[in-house]
């Protein structure tokens, strides 16, 4: 029989003996005995002279490379908790050794059945498995889906109306209310821009990252699980709930037969889809170093346990992050209120911050909503287990406001049809405009002032532009699809880059959490401490420190901000309390 479905686990390539051979220690003749299972059969006695003495010679048994694969099925064809089904393939010969982790293959074999049980003990539950006989790794991208004509002919209607933007946002978590632009920005990410391979052999990703920050309760986990829903491929975890294999992918000893096995993570089985990864700041250390490569290169290196090996995790990340003090600090940096490095967060294209502020009309809005929405599904419930206090007819009126404009499965063949055919080229135009936006930010930067934006946002926007013609499964990357993304790129600027002190835009400010002003200040006051230190052997006095910095123009608060700052990170201490020494680089 042939079963489809994604590598999980794959053992390392060893021979197993076929036909054994013995020698016999009186006569010297070699008895061939044919093996079937994993125990090794011996001869009873000699053929010739019938001595038990028997020896084993490995060199001159007959033996085939073989190796253990652990298939397990799609996981965007499971449903609601259900557990992903696994099977273990036999591959020898030629086959062992042609599958990696992650990929995703058709195998062909015959279905055998052996009794679990450890040496003479054995029990009555059977193992499945199967001989492998052929393999078919599966290049083709949304395969799984099967785009009727009448599908061809809804998407091109879709493509073709005004209001495809609209209609998508609103068909994304349509119960969540509000947070249109990061509906957008998500529409925008299951679309996807273009991976490009240039000639001299670089690969610059088409996918797009995007982090959502903020308050508990602003619905972040309810979106990431809808965006499961509607993907057409994607892996849902969170940076707690993770295996051993976590998020990326690791060496574990095998069950069986003790030998190093290599494991997927949830990005290498998200290849060609999306990763959803909710708590992605509560993730262990070892995974978020490993995050740095699979975001942007998409691929994920194992060196562990004598294995080496690269496997493929061509994905988008959508992630969410808790602040680390419960809720957002309007003046602090992102990176200080989230537990991930600056250099992980300069990977992501896009990073909103959702904020839970009081607004009495907004909040008005939201509340009805909410309560519209419970009500609802009370209806419904009541209608379904009790009686037919509610039609059909009345239910469905109501169920208007909630009810996704574009039908859930309509959208993922939509988003399937639209990443396997279109491939938008940008336009001479778009291109303009892209080159003149970049440049009028670029060209604010006086001698002595913060850098607003840099090259890594360039490409995002255009990616973030392809993506934008895609929707409309169109070719060309139009001048219209550059201001939609330029949009969107400034709102999360504005949220995360721009200084509140000087309300310049500093990028640096948002993915290493110090902005231009502030190191200005920590090189003013270490230069005052290393000028002061000479005259104080055992510190220089706070106070004193405080007065100098206070003629610099800096703030006293401000200064003792620093001062505490530079101490946590070991750059300063202090001998006696008040008191403060540089620490030498030797």
């Amino acid at each position: 029989m042939a079963i489809e479905g994604i590598v999980r686990k794959v053992t390392e390539v060893r021979p197993r003996i076929v036909e054994a051979a013995f020698a016999c220690l009186n006569c010297g003749s070699i008895t061939m005995v044919p093996q079937e299972d994993s125990q090794l059969r011996q001869p009873f006695e000699c053929s010739k002279c019938s001595t038990k003495k028997m020896i084993f010679l490995p060199d001159s048994s007959i033996s085939v490379d073989s190796q253990r694969v652990k298939i397990q099925e799609y996981p965007e064809n499971l449903r609601g908790g259900e557990q992903p089904q696994t099977i273990d393939v036999i591959l020898e010969g030629d086959l062992a050794g042609s599958v990696n982790p992650g990929d995703r293959v058709i195998i062909n074999g015959i279905v055998r059945a052996k009794p679990r049980g450890l040496g003479q003990r054995k029990m009555t539950h059977m193992d499945l498995y199967i001989e492998g006989n052929s393999v078919e790794v599966l290049q083709q991208e949304y395969e799984e889906f099967e785009i009727t004509e009448k599908d061809r002919e809804l998407i091109m209607q879709l493509a073709a109306s005004d209001d495809i933007y609209e209609k998508i946002v609103k068909s994304i978590a349509p119960s969540i209310y509000g947070h249109e632009d990061v509906k957008l920005a998500i529409a925008l990410q299951l679309f996807g821009g273009v991976p490009k391979k240039l000639p001299d052999g670089t690969e610059i990703r088409g996918d797009i990252h995007i982090l959502l920050v903020g308050d508990p309760g602003v619905a972040k986990s309810q979106l990431l699980k809808y965006v499961h829903r509607i993907a057409p491929r994607s892996v849902y975890t969170t940076g707690k709930g993770t295996t051993t294999a976590g998020l990326t992918a690791t060496a574990v000893r095998d069950e069986v037969d003790g030998r190093w096995t290599l494991e997927a993570g949830a990005l290498v089985l998200a290849d060609k889809g999306i990763a959803l990864v909710d708590e992605i700041d509560k993730m262990r250390k070892e995974d978020t170093s490993a995050l740095h490569e699979a975001l942007e290169q998409q691929t994920i290196s194992v060196a562990k346990a004598g294995i080496n090996a690269i496997l493929k995790a061509r994905c988008a990340l959508l992630g969410a992050a808790n602040p680390k003090y419960g809720r957002f600090e309007k003046f602090t940096p992102v990176p200080e209120q989230i537990e991930m490095s600056p250099t992980l967060l300069s990977r992501f294209d896009l990073i909103f911050v959702l904020k839970d502020e009081p607004d009495e009309e907004k909040d008005k809005r939201l509340v009805e909503h909410i309560l519209y929405s419970h009500q609802l599904g009370e209806m419904t419930e009541k209608a379904k287990n009790v009686a037919a206090e509610y039609d059909e007819e009345f239910i469905r009126q109501r169920s208007e406001r909630i009810v996704p404009e574009i039908d859930p499965d309509l959208l993922r063949k939509y988003i399937a049809y639209a990443r396997k055919t279109v491939y938008p080229v940008l336009t001479d135009e778009a291109k303009e405009k892209i080159k003149e936006f970049y440049l009028s930010l670029r060209s604010r930067v006086k001698e002595n002032s913060p850098v607003p934006i840099t090259a890594r946002q360039l490409e995002s926007i255009v990616r973030l532009a392809e993506a934008s013609a895609r929707v409309r499964l169109s070719d060309r990357v139009e001048p219209e699809d550059v201001d939609r993304v330029i949009e969107i790129m400034m709102r999360s600027l504005r949220e995360i880059a721009v200084d509140p002190e000087t309300g310049e835009m500093d990028i640096d400010l948002a993915y290493s959490g110090t902005s231009k002003t502030q190191r200005d200040r920590i090189m003013i006051l270490k230069k005052i401490i290393e000028q002061l230190e000479e005259e104080h052997e055992r510190g220089v006095p706070e106070e004193l420190i405080l007065e100098e910095a206070e003629k610099e123009g800096i703030d006293r608060t401000k200064a003792k901000e620093i001062l505490s700052k530079l101490k946590l990170h070991g750059e300063v201490y202090t001998p006696k309390h008040g008191h403060y020494k540089l620490v030498s680089k030797l």
